[in-house]
Parts: structure tokens; C-alpha cells; sequence
């Protein structure tokens, strides 16, 4: 049988040296470059330099080491076609067998504060992809082809299969090509965005280019996590894609503990909750149904906070989605399982409060690692086109508040004021949100009129028997007349936080005057349609 061959070229490392080992065991020959072969020798293999099996070293400074017909014959021959075998015999030229690369670390190296365009260029691969993508299109041949790996969590497959049969199958060759041509569309398309980001720049200019917020073409790659039963509705086709790198702390990081499969609207739901719960420090609650927070509160424990959270809709609360950003215990899973919903979200989940969810078999019980990573920008859908923008992480600060009315806010409302603000971020537009002492009271979202928000908030708090009376009242957008803040006043509110912008800004202060409330401004808004 003649001997097989391996050519290994990886910038990401790990399991390398295992892998070549088992390969080496099994009786293939061993080929590789630069620090890859240094790191294998330097483990006791036995492994040829790509420049002795080519017979030409290398140069440009490593830019020209692998683009040789003996590297790219050795991969692209058919194994069933005697034309291209006599070829190679001919010119005594091997055939490549197994190959395993990733390509030099370009998105890692641009997303460096202090990178240069110099160091960008420099990271763009050319011999890798053009290897991975010789290999990958000789995968099919029946009786041999190309085995070619980019992910080191392929290679214990790649070793069960040959100990089973010998070599790879068909079907093992087909997945590995399709992640090869998945990874290189990425890595192109990353340098494309980059690059189009890149400021024009006069022909004479010596600068390094400057990069713009937004690049000219945008490429995306997305994942496949998981087929849906359907979409909103029961007659729309549905699937949950990610991103191809999720960062810490993002809703599709979720370890699912138990429960049935997660619905469209589901993962949309527990998105919202979780985006609003990890921007509270305190131990928080948030309750969502239909994308809407129906109750937030912040407490001491999570089972307090769900306690206040819950009293503020319960109606609502019904069959809805709930996130903590602390861990579930025993009280809150007791309090929870008092009530149907179809989500529950949290960092972790003690022992014993796991053990009392499991009696809730079809609750869907998720565990998210708290994170510090955010989406790198919001993407909405319209026709022909997509709408993308910063994501909304402008956080207000207490001093950045200005009082615009004669009567100045206690440090407690202040409080109220700040938590108000910070739950209207999640709440759709128009958002009313009315709060005291860390918990909602009164929630009114996506209306057409924010006069129809302000009623329907105060009506849901009356009809769960919930005071307003000093409250605080939030408004994401300002109020462009002072029937608004007539209705939230009338209520019970005695405190009001608005962004300001309004031509009727005056009009809207003398009413507060009028009606003897603080009111501050907060010089931006949150919309969130």
C-alpha cells in the first residue's frame, strides 16, 4: 500500500502535536512549514520541510512557500483517474492525503487597538486558502479523496475513522469540505470588510488609511443552531442562526437544561429578557411577554425580585419568559413553579432549585454565563435591504441628569428616576413605565400615541391593585404635549424622567411646575421599535 501523506500548516495549534503523533502511528508521512514543522520536530517527529519536498525553498519572506505544482498536483489528482496518476508518476510528484490548515489569524490581529494597516496586510493569508480550497474541491473521489481539516475538534473523527476503516468516508470528506469553503468565505469575507472600511485615501498620501464606522460591502456568516418547529405563526418556516464567534454573555451561548425546544418566539422573548435582566449589577427579575418587560424589579435576592417583579402584572406574567441575572435558589424555584411560563433564564441554578424546576418537564430552563459581550450592532429587515445601526448601550449617568423643574428630586426619587430610565430602555416605543423603590408598577409600550401609553400604564397598575401614588414615571422619547404628563401626574406620579427636545419643552415644564412634580431631562432617548 503505497504511503500516505499529511501536510500540516496550522496558525491555531491546539492538538496539533497530538494529532501528527496519532497520524505518524498510523503510518502516514508527515509534511509541514515554518513553525508548525519546528514545533512537530521539536516533539521527536519525524516531518519534512515542504521546501525539501518541493525542492524549492522558500521566499519573499515566507510569502511564497507552499504555491508550488507539487503541493497543489499532490492534492488536486484524481485518484480514479489514470491520466492524472500517470502524471504524477511521471513526474514523481506524491499525492496529499490529509491536509490540515487554518489560516493566519487576520480577524484577531485587525481587532487589536493598535494594529496597522501594515500588520493587516501582512495577516492576509494566500497559500492557505488556496490549499484548503484545492483540497476541499478533491474531497469526492471514492477512492481517496482529500481529507481536509481546519478545526481542531474534526481531528478526533478524522483518527475514529481511520481506526475503523482504514480511511475516511465519503461523507466525513463531504462535511470537512463544506466547514473548508464556510471558512474561507469567512476569511475573505472579514478582509473585504475590513478593506472596504478602509478611507479613501489621495493617491499621494503616505497615512496610514483611517477606517470608516461602516464598510462599503458587509459579509456576514452565520451558523446553523437549530431548525424550528416554525416561525411567529404556525405556517412560516423557521431557523436559529448565530454568529460564527459568539462572545460571553450573549443569549445564544445558552446551555439548555431542560425543557421542550426552544420556539421562534421563544428565543426572541428570552432575548429581550435577557438583554434587560444583565444590565442590572443588583440581583434582578425580568419578566417578558411578547417582547415586552410586563415586570422588573431589583431586590436584595432573586427570590425578592421575583416576588416584586411578578406583583407588578401577573395577568401578563402568565406563560411569559423570566430572566435573572443572579443565581435561581431553592425560594425562587419554589415561588416560580407556582406559575406557568415558558422560559426561564439565569447564570446558574443551585441544586436544589434544579431539582424542583425538574418537575416542570416542559419549562425550558436555560443557563447563560454572565458576559460583557454585546452584539457589534443591531440589524433590522426591510424590503431589498437591511437597516443597521450602533447598539443602544448608551447607559445614563445620575450626573448627567439636568432638573428642569422648580422642584428638585430627592435622593430616593432620584433612584426611582434612574431604575425608570433604565427599564424604558427595554420597553417598546411608545414606553411609559412607572416605578418606586426597584420595582415596576405600571408598564405601557408599543402604543401609537404615548397619551395612550401613559393611560394604559396607569390602568394595568390599578387593575392589579397596585398604587402609583409617588411614583416615578419614565418616558423614552419626550413628551410633545402636556396631556401626557397630565395623565401620568393625575395617576400618582411625582417624579418624571424624559429625554427633553421637544418645541413644547416649555410648556411641558411649566405643567410640572403647575402641577408641583420634578422633572429631569436626560438629552436622549430611547427608541425601540
Amino acid at each position: 500500500m503505497t504511503t500516505q501523506t499529511a501536510l500540516i500548516s496550522v496558525s491555531d495549534k491546539t492538538g496539533i502535536t497530538e494529532f501528527a503523533q496519532a497520524l505518524a502511528q498510523r503510518g502516514i508521512r508527515l509534511l509541514s512549514t515554518g513553525g508548525t514543522a519546528k514545533l512537530l520536530q521539536e516533539a521527536g517527529l519525524e516531518v519534512t520541510e515542504v521546501a525539501e519536498h518541493t525542492g524549492f525553498a522558500e521566499i519573499l519572506d515566507g510569502r511564497v512557500k507552499t504555491l508550488h505544482p507539487t503541493i497543489h498536483a499532490g492534492l488536486l489528482a484524481r485518484r480514479n483517474d489514470q491520466t492524472h496518476m500517470q502524471t504524477l508518476t511521471n513526474l514523481g510528484i506524491d499525492t496529499i492525503d490529509f491536509l490540515v490548515v487554518n489560516l493566519y489569524p487576520f480577524v484577531q490581529t485587525i481587532s487589536k487597538d493598535n494594529c496597522s494597516f501594515e500588520d493587516a496586510i501582512e495577516n492576509i493569508d494566500i497559500g492557505g486558502p488556496a490549499m484548503l480550497r484545492a483540497a476541499a474541491k478533491n474531497h469526492g473521489d471514492r477512492q481517496g479523496g482529500v481529507t481536509v481539516l481546519t478545526d481542531p475538534s474534526d481531528y478526533p473523527a478524522v483518527l475514529a475513522e481511520l481506526d475503523q476503516h482504514g480511511h475516511t468516508s465519503l461523507g466525513l470528506r463531504l462535511r470537512l469540505a463544506s466547514k473548508v469553503y464556510a471558512h474561507t468565505a469567512a476569511y475573505d469575507g472579514a478582509i473585504a470588510n475590513y478593506l472596504t472600511s478602509l478611507q479613501e485615501a489621495e493617491p499621494q498620501a503616505s497615512a496610514t488609511p483611517q477606517r470608516s464606522a461602516w464598510s462599503r460591502t458587509l459579509n456576514l456568516q452565520l451558523q446553523l443552531k437549530q431548525s424550528l418547529r416554525y416561525g411567529e405563526n404556525p405556517h412560516q418556516a423557521a431557523a436559529f442562526y448565530v454568529d460564527s464567534q459568539v462572545g460571553a454573555g450573549l443569549l445564544s451561548s445558552f446551555e439548555q437544561l431542560q425543557g421542550k425546544e426552544l420556539s421562534f418566539n421563544n428565543i426572541a422573548d428570552a432575548d429581550a429578557a435577557w438583554e434587560a435582566v444583565r444590565s442590572f449589577t443588583a440581583p434582578a427579575c425580568v419578566i417578558v411577554k411578547h417582547a415586552n418587560p410586563c415586570g422588573v424589579a431589583v431586590a436584595s435576592n432573586s427570590h425578592q425580585a421575583y416576588l416584586k417583579a411578578f406583583k407588578t402584572d401577573p395577568t401578563s406574567a402568565f406563560g411569559g419568559i423570566i430572566a435573572f441575572n443572579h443565581e435561581v435558589d431553592a425560594a425562587t424555584a419554589q415561588a416560580i413553579s407556582q406559575q406557568f411560563l415558558e422560559v426561564l433564564l439565569a447564570p446558574s441554578y443551585s441544586a436544589e432549585a434544579l431539582e424542583i424546576l425538574s418537575a416542570k418537564k416542559n419549562t425550558r430552563l436555560l443557563k447563560i454565563a454572565l458576559g460583557t459581550a454585546h452584539n457589534p450592532y443591531d440589524v433590522k429587515r426591510v424590503g431589498g435591504g437591511w437597516l443597521l445601526q450602533d447598539p443602544d448601550r448608551n447607559h445614563l449617568r445620575q450626573e448627567q441628569l439636568q432638573v428642569v423643574s422648580k422642584k428638585q428630586p430627592t435622593p430616593a426619587q432620584l433612584n426611582d428616576l434612574m431604575f425608570a430610565w433604565q427599564v424604558a430602555q427595554f420597553v417598546k416605543s411608545n414606553a411609559i413605565v412607572f416605578c418606586t423603590d426597584g420595582m415596576t408598577m405600571g408598564v405601557g409600550a408599543g402604543q401609537m400615541s404615548r397619551l395612550d401609553s401613559a393611560k394604559i400604564a396607569a390602568i394595568k397598575a390599578q387593575s392589579n391593585g397596585l398604587s402609583l401614588q409617588n411614583t416615578a414615571v419614565a418616558s423614552d422619547a419626550f413628551f410633545p404635549f402636556r396631556d401626557g404628563l397630565d395623565v401620568v401626574v393625575e395617576a400618582g406620579a411625582t417624579a418624571i424622567i424624559q429625554p427633553g427636545g421637544s418645541i413644547r419643552d416649555d410648556e411641558v415644564i411649566a405643567a410640572a411646575d403647575e402641577h408641583e412634580v420634578v422633572m429631569v431631562f436626560t438629552g436622549q432617548r430611547h427608541f425601540r421599535h
